[in-house]
């Protein structure tokens, strides 16, 4: 059976290789009903089409093609697409970007068909002829259209905002119907969401950006498949430390060095898979939020990797301004000491009563130590947000999207490490509370400490990243106080962007 010519004569093609195979396997087959199963097998029609299907489609990705739409450079960037329909050959107008120019004048809607540039007839001609005459023009562009006869609505589209929560670059995207079309964003970036009439391309443009005219982004659905179909739905588990590996357990500020626990939170407890599925991060809709003169404070959550000074820049804060800012005092089951105090170290309560609480999911983190539990409530957090204070809180990153709620609105500062290098030049004579050790006593850093801090930052970062609303760096502990307390000062003065839900709940 001939070959289908794959571009490359000298090698012999799939569909070849398959047909020999049945004649080249014949001598190993003992029984002959094998030999009859392999010769229908290969000689089926449907595999062959499944095969010449592959070769063409092979053929066709070594000859690198170009779709029409990435041409239309000029068309693109004055706001509108075009496309020939199918059924009639007329050129249509597919798509207007909104803010164009197109789109300014009022003049050209999607459907129109297009008749006449600048004087010249476009019946016969194809889209990149069209794109030239476009490109070669100076001075005015006039077309001749024939508008459609659909109606357009006239109710005008409510302004929607949102925040991207992925990198995006239309150039690595071989889905996007026209490249030059499309909008480059950052994770963080606020997008004014102009059309999502196209279910799979909406058209965006980031807030601030002088450029009017808008581009397409993916939309949120489409997104979702694809990031689902990368990640093959990826699954991220709550870590759950034992009392062997609790160095990923971050005591509160008032925690005993003595009372090392296991952490869990409290979400932990409910014991369902559903708190265990990662969120696909795609983009998500906020407005604009300012704290009203007397109302509450934002929670502030801080999160980082054991070792990267969590503990240090609450302090700080603490010490500069403790009218303005407090800390949660965490549960405990444990007796009270005779050098402690209820309601300073711990809130000391019963074994029962703090079992009652976890069932009742009031605690947002919780452990167990040498029998006895640990754990920081939410009545803790409204207790220090009802006397007007701001409530300093660090959690486990996972922790987060269960306090991003209309009552706590949270400003989540993620402290990272800088490089190994620089922590080994200013880490050199710091000492930390080793998780390791039963006792609780400050250690040195060591470099597997360093390597450590790091790689957890990264992973904190690149699964929850889409969570942080500030980043900081704390290569220096006085540089990165002043930095937090800026970001702080900001949050409490000016307007931010929040999710939409928090504030029409």
């Amino acid at each position: 059976m001939p070959a289908l010519a794959t571009g490359a004569s000298h090698e012999p093609g799939l569909y070849e290789l398959l047909a020999a195979l049945p004649s080249q396997l014949q001598p190993h087959v003992s029984h002959p009903e094998d030999n009859t199963f392999l010769q229908d097998m290969f000689g089926a029609k449907s595999l062959r089409s499944l095969v010449k299907i592959h070769e063409r489609l092979q053929h066709y990705e070594e000859s690198k093609p170009i779709p029409i739409l990435d041409s239309a450079v000029a068309l693109a960037y004055g706001g509108a697409t075009i496309r020939r329909d199918e059924h009639t050959g007329s050129i249509l107008v597919a798509r207007i970007m909104r803010g164009g120019a197109a789109d300014r004048s009022g003049l050209i809607h999607v459907g129109d068909e297009l008749k006449e540039v600048n004087g010249i007839p476009v019946d016969d001609k194809k889209p990149e002829e069209i794109i030239h005459i476009l490109a070669q023009s100076e001075g005015a562009i006039t077309f001749k259209v024939v508008p459609d006869v659909k109606e357009e609505a006239s109710t005008k589209e409510p302004k929607v905002f949102v925040k991207a929560l992925f990198d995006y670059d239309p150039n690595e995207d071989k889905a996007i119907p026209c490249k030059e079309a499309g909008l480059t964003f950052k994770k963080g970036f606020i997008l004014q969401i102009m059309s999502q009439d196209d279910a799979t391309w909406w058209q965006a443009k980031v807030e601030g950006d002088a450029n009017p005219r808008a581009g397409l982004i993916p939309s949120k659905q489409f997104q979702e498949r694809r990031f689902a179909l990368q990640h093959h739905v990826a699954t991220v588990p709550i870590q759950r430390t034992s009392s062997k590996r609790s160095s990923g357990f971050r005591r509160s500020f008032h925690l005993s060095r003595r009372d090392r626990k296991t952490n869990k939170s409290m979400y932990e407890s409910k014991k369902s898979e559903m708190y265990d599925t990662a969120d696909v991060p795609t983009y998500e809709e906020v407005t604009l939020y300012r704290r009203q003169s007397g109302a509450k404070h934002r929670l502030v959550l801080l999160v980082g990797p054991p070792g990267v000074g969590l503990n240090e820049l609450k302090k700080k804060l603490l010490i500069s301004d403790p009218q303005h800012f407090s800390v949660t005092i965490p549960h405990t089951s444990r007796a009270k000491r005779n050098q402690e105090s209820d309601g300073v170290e711990y809130h000391f309560i019963s074994k029962h009563l703090f079992e009652t609480d976890i069932h009742n999911n009031k605690f947002i983190e919780y452990g167990e130590y040498k029998g006895n539990y640990y754990g920081t409530s939410l009545d803790s957090i409204r207790s220090i947000l009802s006397k007007n204070k701001v409530c300093l809180f660090d959690v486990q990153p996972q922790t987060i999207k269960h306090l991003r709620t209309a009552e706590f609105k949270p400003f989540v500062v993620f402290v990272k490490p800088p490089t190994t290098e620089r922590l080994r030049e200013t880490r050199k004579n710091a000492k930390h509370i080793s998780g390791k050790d039963d006792k609780g006593s400050a250690k040195p850093f060591t470099e597997e400490d360093f390597e450590a801090m790091v790689s957890t930052a990264q992973t904190m970062e690149t699964q929850y990243g889409h969570l942080f609303d500030k980043v900081i760096v704390n290569d220096s502990l006085l540089e990165a106080f002043s930095e937090l307390q800026l970001a702080l000062k900001k949050v409490k003065m000016e307007t931010q962007w929040v999710p939409v839900s928090w504030t029409h709940s």
